[in-house]
């Protein structure tokens, strides 16, 4: 308090704020709990009133609070920031990537600013209760979704399943339906999305019991016709002795699938790899998180600009942390120079994942003659 013409008055806010900063180390457990609440509700009633610099020095303030604070209070915090449109952006990653179900789970329900970066990492990092509370968010895109249904257990791809506001890709549909065999729930709640593709129809009805298949067929007569064209034009193939084989897996791919398979490819697996110098295998596997040909991939790794690399891994949301790891280790035919690392990092903080996911997919469809010029 400060007393002026004899009235008491308010230390301005960014003053308390300053002086916060400077005593944290000093707080007694109980007094950083009692810091991080009235710093709360500061935010809370006037976080529009700071400027951009002073806003980051809260955001400082709040991760080195939580940092050391029970769970009890952590779990508060993220209950009345999870739902903020504007709370600290650190913070809420932080949150978000708590081992404490009760502190991430509020803030992976409900934070409107976590990208899919974050939620891809604690995706594919964290536990099952944690993709539990990804799949109930609001909205979700694909690249969430195809992690989410991916490396799920059965509660949580049935959340996402039931999710509305859950967009999937044509690739997140079928391992939904892999996922569904014998789940006549499953089954059931896929048939009953909007955006269910007719094209996968006949695949979703071999997963579905007698009594779930015929409920389908009726629900979705439209989707039936189109199996059956479907069904003609494979026939024509067949006749035409027109053989459907898919290319087999080399040992290397064989292995980073099974690693897929059993929830076991995530980034820290690619960090091991890099690390290890195992680069064809590491492109093996961002080829398969990235949803690109292993080819387009290997001539990412292997230019000597930094561009391509830097796009793959903010397509699949990889930290700038893993990302510059593998960076690293891919460099050592084109080495890097005093500065470049800073200069990638601070691109790779600019560059928007879908903005990188759609250049991604023109270069994997475009002929390489043509992404070259």
């Amino acid at each position: 308090m400060a007393i002026q013409n004899g009235v008491a008055a308010m230390e301005p806010p960014t003053a308390l704020i300053q002086e916060l900063s400077g005593k944290i180390d000093h707080l007694s457990s109980d007094r950083r709990v009692s810091a991080l609440r009235h710093l709360t509700d500061l935010y809370l009633v006037s976080g529009e009133q700071f400027s951009v610099d002073e806003l980051e020095l809260i955001d400082d303030i709040f991760v080195r609070l939580v940092e050391t604070v029970e769970i009890s209070a952590r779990a508060l915090l993220a209950i009345r920031m999870g739902p903020v449109a504007d709370a600290p952006p650190k913070l809420l990653r932080l949150l978000a990537r708590d081992d404490a179900i009760d502190v991430a789970s509020p803030v992976l329900m409900q934070a409107p600013n976590l990208d899919d970066a974050i939620l891809i990492e604690c995706a594919m990092t964290k536990s099952q209760d944690h993709l539990l509370a990804i799949s109930r968010r609001k909205t979700l895109s694909e690249a969430v979704t195809d992690v989410l249904v991916r490396v799920g257990d059965r509660d949580v791809v049935l959340s996402t399943a039931k999710n509305a506001g859950a967009r999937l890709s044509m690739g997140g549909f079928g391992i939904l339906i892999k996922r569904a065999d014998g789940d006549d729930v499953l089954v059931d709640q896929i048939g009953r999305r909007v955006d269910f593709p007719p094209a996968l129809f006949d695949r979703l009805l071999e997963a579905a019991s007698e009594r779930v298949r015929a409920k389908l067929k009726a629900e979705h007569p439209h989707a039936v016709h189109e199996v059956d064209r479907a069904v003609s034009d494979v026939a024509d193939h067949l006749r035409e002795d027109t053989p459907l084989e898919l290319p087999a897996l080399t040992p290397i791919q064989a292995f980073v699938h099974s690693l897929n398979r059993t929830g076991r490819l995530n980034p820290a697996k690619l960090v091991e790899f890099a690390k290890a110098g195992q680069i064809n295998t590491l492109v093996a596997a961002l080829a398969l998180m990235a949803y690109a040909p292993d080819d387009a991939v290997a001539d990412m790794v292997d230019t000597p600009e930094f561009e391509p690399m830097l796009i793959l891994c903010k397509a699949i949301g990889l930290s700038w942390e893993t990302t510059s790891t593998i960076f690293v280790a891919c460099r050592r035919m084109h080495p890097l120079r005093t500065g470049d690392l800073e200069k990638c990092a601070a691109a790779y903080q600019r560059l928007d994942q879908k903005a990188a996911r759609k250049i991604l997919d023109f270069r994997c469809t475009t002929p390489r003659d043509q992404t070259q010029n």
